[in-house]
Parts: structure tokens; sequence; C-alpha cells
């Protein structure tokens, strides 16, 4: 028989539609019959492609004894924590707090007003890991609740007060001014975290860090400082030859479980792929290496061809497990291999295959021996070995094409879809591919269609239905593609639309007594604790990307109180990233690019899109552009900058404009100053 989460869009939630734990969705009726019956809630949160909650699923959730424990004892909510990313940074927040880790499944008990007093992650069935099972976890729950509710209060009321104290952590006191010695002890700083053998930062398990990548390859590009592009560029590397690429059908996994990026976790996120598509245009745009624009290429045709729902917008993910086995769609046993390959000793040497298997008595394809040392070490040409390589991946595709598909989370996100707009845009400027930023334009129109559905916008999409109030990021990677389409394609209409968008965020989303946003909006009342968000996790911190989308829309739209109040949050930011520099990199490269002198470049004329061309040949991360073609305009730096259709460029700072120059290699020179 079926639960209440039946009728759900979301398919992690369909998912568990079967358990015979009675699930309720997060919301009013599930806190108002545990306030009536005087029982704990308990919220599990987890995502559609997340291998360890598939797993406590089928160890706990579908087990009928535990099952009746649950509901005899408590009111209990499942939470797709991609529909609601609000209540997921909530709780694990205070999961970490109790803790000292978080993950998912996050198991969170929490009161009838929603706040939280214990919880943790994944629960074996048996006592094993130094932890207790999941039924003798309920049980103790159980306990403390009807026994022990003072300490229920006691640890509910502490713990919102470090959650509060918490949001506000970061940006109290003013930080330290900054310059570019500042920017190399932050490049400096990464760099001391890095594997200098295997890429990335830290141990494993490894996530891809693009933020931090594409901060080392810009500082390389304003300073010549060697080490961070070596870094940036080994990483990069690294992942493409690894098992955390997908070598036969393109797109990345969400992270690797192995320092040397083998064995991912074979989840494919469409934000990991946006975000990595756009730090592979960086560093294109650095080396002009032929194996980045191929990566960028396969990657976004992995994304058009797995992820694009026919309505035009992009899908959230794909699950990690087939058949009941992770990674089974992606792995190759013995028997698998020679079946298509038979006993080609080239190609099992450059996929590194084994008999016995490299994960797992199965075989993850990665590049083991590159094309030149094959070719030094056998008797073909490079040509040639490219060429069977690439005859061989297509017949393991096509062979591939006919297992068991892992699962899709075939719900829209409007955070996530906006990053992946602002990647088509930069690709289509970085590899000169007008398809990519037709192809951004269409998506923006399809985002605008579907997600402003009244008088703010929406988070969530799917099969016609759009649901759930936007959040900051929403709000700021939706301005942020807006800005980068505008200047992608010169049509400013995108522009205002952005600066439209501007205006909800500061009236709905803004600190009281800062600068600064909430992650939720003031409308939102279904959470105890409003969560200001700062650092990168494995998105950009929201709050950075408004700081980067004020400085641009101050100075375009001439609104000085945005050019203020985003120069205010970099110097509260500033003695923190400092001091952290990896969980802080997108604020450091706003940091760097404002180190560098922001420039902002006007193109105009009736054949300014010939100017905007040659200016986009080249990497200028700090430079923001813009074309006009229009003797009318509604930005306000573009005003009286037509003179008749005749081609000018404009090269303005947050303090003045320069007189108008037509020589572009001139425009060029004065932006590298």
């Amino acid at each position: 028989m079926a639960n209440r989460l039946i009728n759900e869009q979301s398919p992690y939630l369909l998912q568990h539609a079967h358990n015979p734990v009675d699930w309720h969705p997060w919301g009013a009726e599930a806190f108002e019959r545990a306030r009536s019956e005087n029982k704990p809630v308990l919220v599990s949160i987890g995502y559609a492609a997340c291998h360890w909650c598939h797993v406590m699923e089928r160890e706990s959730f579908e087990n009928d004894q535990v099952a009746t424990y649950m509901n005899e004892h408590f009111v209990n909510i499942k939470v797709d924590r991609e529909e609601h990313p609000d209540v997921d940074h909530l709780y694990m927040d205070a999961v970490q707090a109790i803790s000292g880790s978080g993950g998912w499944p996050l198991n969170v008990f929490v009161t009838h007003d929603r706040v939280p007093f214990y919880g943790g992650t994944y629960y074996p069935p048996r006592p094993a890991f130094n932890r207790p099972s999941w039924l003798q976890l309920l049980q103790r729950m159980t306990e403390v609740w009807t026994e022990k509710p003072e300490e229920v209060t006691a640890q509910g009321e502490q713990m919102i007060q470090y959650l509060k104290q918490a949001s506000g952590a970061g940006f109290a006191a003013k930080g330290e001014d900054w310059d570019m010695d500042t920017c190399r002890k932050i490049a400096d700083a990464l760099l001391q975290q890095a594997d200098t053998e295997w890429g990335g930062f830290g141990r494993a398990p490894k996530f891809p860090g693009t933020m931090a990548i594409s901060y080392l390859l810009e500082h390389y590009h304003y300073t010549k400082y060697e080490p961070a592009l070596l870094h940036a560029t080994l990483s990069l590397d690294r992942m493409i030859e690894g098992g955390i690429y997908d070598q036969l059908g393109g797109g990345f996994a969400r992270y690797s479980t192995d320092e040397k990026w083998l064995a991912p976790h074979f989840e494919k996120m469409l934000y990991d792929n946006a975000l990595l598509v756009s730090t592979l245009c960086d560093a294109y745009y650095v080396t002009k290496h032929r194996r980045y624009r191929e990566v960028i290429e396969e990657t976004i045709a992995f994304v058009e061809r797995e992820l694009r729902d026919a309505s035009g917008g992009y899908y959230s993910a794909l699950d990690a497990d087939s058949e009941g086995e992770e990674g089974k769609f992606y792995t190759w046993t013995w028997e698998e291999w020679r079946q298509v390959m038979s006993d080609d000793e080239l190609l099992k040497t450059h996929f590194g295959i084994a008999e016995e298997g490299n994960w797992e008595h199965t075989n993850i394809l990665h590049v083991a021996t590159d094309i030149p040392t094959l070719a030094k070490e056998t008797n073909y040409f490079r040509n040639e070995i490219e060429k069977r390589i690439s005859e061989a991946k297509q017949k393991l595709f096509d062979t591939r094409e006919q297992k068991v598909r892992p699962a899709t989370d075939d719900k829209c996100l409007l955070s996530w879809n906006a990053l992946m707009n602002t990647a088509l845009s930069k690709a289509g400027v970085a590899l000169n591919q007008p398809i990519y930023i037709q192809r951004a334009e269409a998506h923006m129109q399809w985002m605008l269609d579907v997600f402003n559905q009244g008088p703010a916008l929406l988070h969530t999409w799917k099969q016609g239905v759009s649901r759930i109030p936007a959040k900051l990021d929403d709000y700021a990677y939706l301005i942020q593609a807006l800005l980068q389409l505008s200047s992608a394609t010169g049509n400013e209409g995108w522009m205002v639309k952005a600066n439209r968008l501007m205006d909800d965020v500061t009236r709905d989303f803004a600190y009281e007594t800062g600068n600064f946003f909430y992650y939720s909006s003031s409308a939102q009342t279904d959470i105890p604790v409003r969560k200001v968000d700062l650092y990168d996790g494995a998105l950009p911190s929201a709050n950075a990307v408004m700081a980067h989308n004020m400085l641009q829309l101050g100075m375009y739209m001439e609104r000085s109180e945005l050019l203020e109040q985003a120069y205010y949050m970099l110097q509260h930011m500033s003695s923190v990233t400092m001091r952290y520099a990896y969980s802080f990199a997108f604020w450091g490269q706003l940091l760097q690019r404002y180190t560098q002198g922001l420039k902002f470049v006007v193109c105009a004329g009736t054949e300014a899109d010939k100017s905007l061309a040659l200016l986009q040949e080249h990497y200028m991360p700090h430079v923001s552009l813009l074309t006009s073609k229009k003797e009318i305009s509604e930005i306000a730096i573009v005003k009286s900058k037509f003179f008749s259709g005749q081609n000018r460029i404009f090269v303005c700072t947050p303090q003045e404009c320069l007189p108008p120059i037509t020589d572009v290699e001139r425009v060029l020179d004065i932006i590298s100053l």
C-alpha cells in the first residue's frame, strides 16, 4: 500500500512511496499531527542519486518491524534535499554541530516547532561502525522524548542559539584590506592543500573543487605564477584521465572515493557538470589545450543527450545504482570486456583493464596509459592509436547502451539549470561555438517561462508543474546567467531582466543588520532559523555570486548602492577568505578581480558585435563586456554612447569612463594595465 508520498513530484520521495513507513512530505500537516499526538518528528533527508540513501531504505525503511516502530512512536517526514535545500542546510548544520560530520541520508529528530535536538547520517540495521542500529537509536530517542523532556527542550534551545550565531558568523567585523600579495597568499594557501601527485585538494574522498581551480587559473593569468597553473591543469588532467570522467559517454561523476580519481561515486549531477564546463573554459582560454575543448564538448553532449527534457530544461541527476548495484552501468567485467574488445592488448593497456578487475572485481575505464606513451611503446603511429581508441569507445558505448540504465532524477531545479545556462554561454564564447549560445538563449527563455509563475520565482519544475518558493541561489545563479548571456550575445534585454530580479532579491532576502542576504525569503515561515550562505560547498556561495552580480549591475545600471554593498561584502569576507581559501574560493576570485582592477567595456555602434567578437577571443575574468547597437537603451551606462551608429568602445571603471576608442588593441592594452 502506498503512503502519502505517492502524490509527490520528487523521484526521491516517490522511491519511498511504497515503504511501510507512514511518510509525510515536508509541510505543516506533519507537525500539526506531531503536536496533537505529542510525538517527536523524524526528518529524513536525501536525494534520488544517493547510494547510501538507497542502502538505508532497503535495510531499514522497507523493514516491517522497523517501520511499525517508527509509525507508532514518531511522525515521519521524508525530504528531498534538492527540493528543500533550506531545510537541508539548517538540519545539516545541526547534525554537524552534534556529531562533527554530516552527509546523506541525514536523519534528524526535531520538536513540533521544527527545532532539532539530535541527529546523524546513515545507521546500519545492526550495531556496526561504532554506531547503534537504527532501531536502537529510535528506541533511545523515544526514551529521551518521554522520560527526559527537559533535556529535549534544553538541547533544542541551545541548538537554536548556535544556529543563529553560526548564521551570522564570518561577517561580523570589517576584514583586512587586500592587494595582489593577498591574492598570492590565497593561492599559496590553496596549494598547501594540493595533492601534487594526483591533483585536487586534500585526501580521499575527492571532489572537483572547481572554484579553487578557477581561482588558480585566474591567478596565473594575472601574475604568471607557475605553481598555480601547474596544479590547476594537473587537477583537471587527472580528473579527465580518471574514472570520475565517463570515458565513453562524457560527463563527470560527483566525486571520487579514492585519491587517484579512479573510483567515483557514480551519480552524475547537473551542477557538477555545469561548473566543470565553466572551469574547463577557463583552462582552455589560458592553455588552448585541445583536450580541454574536447571534454567541454563531450560533457555538453552528455548533458544534452541524457539530462535534457523535451520541453527545454535540464534534469537534476542520474543515479549511482542500476539493477541494485552501484556503478553497474559504467563498469565492465572481464567477460563483458572480452566479448566486445576480444584480446586487444593496446586498448586493454590504455583503459587499464585487468582480468581480476581494478575495482570490486570489475573494471572502471580510465586512461591508464596515455596516447603519447602508447606511441612510444608500440609500433603504432599516434593517429592510428587515436583512431583505434575512438572506434573502441563508440563500440563500447553502443554496447553499454543495451544495459539497464540508472534512474534519472527528472525534476528541473532553477539554480542548477541557471548554472548550466552560464556554462553553455561561456562555452559558446570560449570555443567560438554559436550553437551553444543559441541553446543558452532558448534555455533561458524556458527558465523565465516555467519558473516565473507569480510574484516570485519558483524553485522546481516537473512535467509542467512549478512549485516551492525559490531560494537565494536560484536568484543569484539566474542573475549571473542573465548577465553572462547578455555579454555573450550583445542582447541587453537579458541585463534588464537581471536588474529587475536584483530588486526582488534586495526586497525579499536582505539580512536585517548587514549587507548580506538570507538563503530563504522573508515570506517563508516554515524553518525556525534563516541561514546566511557564505562559504562554497559543492556550489559557489550564493552571497558571493550576489556580490559578483551587484558589481556588474551596479556599474552598468549606474546603481551606486549596489557597488557600495558589494564592496562592503568583499571587505567583510576578506579575512575569512585568506584563512580558509578553499571554502571561500569564489570570494577569492572576486577579491582578485577587484584587485586587478574591474573593467566594464561597452561596445557601441551598428557593428558593435564585431568589436565584441574580437574582445571575446581573450581571457579577461576581471572584465565585463556589453554591446549596444541601439540609439535608445535601458542600460544607464550606454546612454549617450551611440554616436550616430559609429563604432566606439568605452572602457569604464567604478570611478570613471575613459574617452571612446576605436582600436581593439588599444582597449586590450588598457584592460591589461
